[in-house]
């Protein structure tokens, strides 16, 4: 009878508490994690537009005679794209994708699509991400994307190295959207752990861009790799922020007041420091942009912004609950907002006269620019160390797929991460000078 009584009692404080947690979250908004970043410069931000087109072109079944183009067009002469796979070439292993020589840009490009809701292969690969199922280079992944940037990687690895060396000039690209973001990031991974198969590619002649992704990579991978891969995130996107495992968010989106349920719990019984010492835990990977193109609480535009940050405490942490969650994540929005803030950064540029300065300076801007960029990944890695997350320390030299794990970077079968984290604690001069003398 006692307990009966308490139950209507327990029941009352566990809806104030959600009816507080949804409070929270529709006071939250999108531009406050970021509101002590950075500001992009156009330089840094150019290409983007123009890998969201060449993702889109993806979508086409022959670029010769386009269906649906966005604005602008593709940017894309068929007569150099190399490869293009449909999920029929890829028997679902992968989504579909495209390999494109942009001489244009002196740029080799491999362009993943995102998820397509009619194939049930493309949820197999995102479901796949139980925790703590896959290790990759001393922290964990998403197990489905590594899968699936292994099968790209097994697929294309000879025709790369082909493409690099018949043109040593080019930088090697991987960009995808969503879905395909995730895959981008590992392959761009396993292409550095795997130099050597592409004739001792230097690491600078790497780089991705992952456009709105799922999370898929542990804190040290993500803040390891920030110096090549670059997260793009449009204002309110809600994959990126969705820490619930995939799986259950998919299987709760026919019941939304089960999937607020679970995010409630989580958020309210799972504290900041716990978050960042869970070495399976995953996050948006590499150095990261956020897109703010509207008020806070509005529907209206505004002059589009872009900060940029490596953080390791705050990467996309809390869902925003708006009417843009979804539409945000979509790749024509994202392509729409980033032309329309790179055009407004190229007018400020011409308001002032810059584009006509010496090529001289330019090249001075770029290199301190990207001085900027070694110096913001150093002060990451730092405050990684310092916060004691879980293997924060450099990449080894070599390593491939699944054998990771049996390298001198692990410990005895069946040591958890923590403890070999804590056997191969080092200080911040060690750490610095392995990773940046290996470039």
């Amino acid at each position: 009878m006692s307990v009966a009584c308490c139950v209507p009692v327990v029941e009352c404080v566990y809806c104030l508490g959600c009816v507080r947690w949804v409070w929270k979250k529709f006071l939250y908004t999108a531009g406050r994690e970021s509101e002590n970043w950075g500001l992009a410069i156009a330089s840094e931000f150019e290409p983007v537009p123009r890998f969201c087109r060449y993702i889109m072109a993806v979508y086409e079944d022959d670029i010769r005679n386009p269906i649906s183009t966005p604005p602008g067009g593709y940017g894309i002469d068929p007569d150099w794209v190399i490869v293009k796979k449909s999920h029929e070439d890829t028997q679902g292993k992968v989504s579909p994708y495209l390999i494109y020589v942009d001489h244009q840009n002196t740029d080799i490009v491999v362009a993943i699509r995102g998820l397509n809701m009619a194939k049930d292969s493309d949820f197999l690969v995102l479901l796949d991400d139980k925790l703590g199922q896959a290790e990759f280079d001393g922290g964990y992944v998403h197990n489905g994307l590594l899968k699936a940037a292994e099968w790209v990687w097994e697929a294309e690895s000879q025709l790369l190295r082909e493409l690099v060396e018949r043109y040593p000039d080019y930088t090697l690209t991987f960009a995808g959207h969503s879905l395909g973001a995730g895959v981008v990031t590992l392959l761009t991974m396993l292409t550095v752990k795997n130099r050597e198969k592409l004739g001792l590619l230097d690491r600078k002649r790497i780089r991705c861009f992952a456009i709105a992704p799922t999370r898929c990579v542990s804190l040290n991978l993500a803040v390891r790799y920030a110096d090549i891969i670059n997260s793009v995130v449009l204002q309110d996107d809600f994959l990126p922020r969705t820490t619930v495992a995939l799986e259950h968010a998919f299987k709760s989106l026919l019941c939304f007041p089960c999937l607020m349920c679970i995010m409630c719990l989580k958020d309210t019984f799972t504290m900041e420091e716990k978050m960042l010492k869970d070495p399976r835990r995953l996050y948006a990977p590499g150095r990261l942009y956020h897109i703010i193109v509207r008020k806070p609480f509005s529907s209206a535009n505004i002059k589009p912004i872009v900060r940029t940050a490596i953080p390791v405490d705050g990467r996309f942490e809390h869902i925003v609950l708006s009417c843009n969650m979804t539409s945000d994540h979509g790749i024509l929005r994202i392509l729409t907002e980033s032309q329309r803030t790179i055009d407004l950064m190229l007018e400020r540029h011409q308001s002032t006269d810059s584009m006509n300065i010496p090529e001289q300076q330019r090249m001075d801007r770029r290199d301190s620019l990207a001085k900027e960029h070694m110096e913001e990944h150093k002060a990451a890695l730092q405050r990684a160390v310092a916060l004691d997350v879980p293997q924060a320390y450099s990449p080894s030299a070599y390593g491939t797929f699944r054998n990771i794990e049996e390298g001198p970077d692990f410990g005895k079968p069946g040591e958890s991460s923590l403890t070999i984290s804590q056997k191969r604690r080092e200080s911040w001069d060690e750490l610095a000078g392995r990773l940046f003398l290996d470039r």
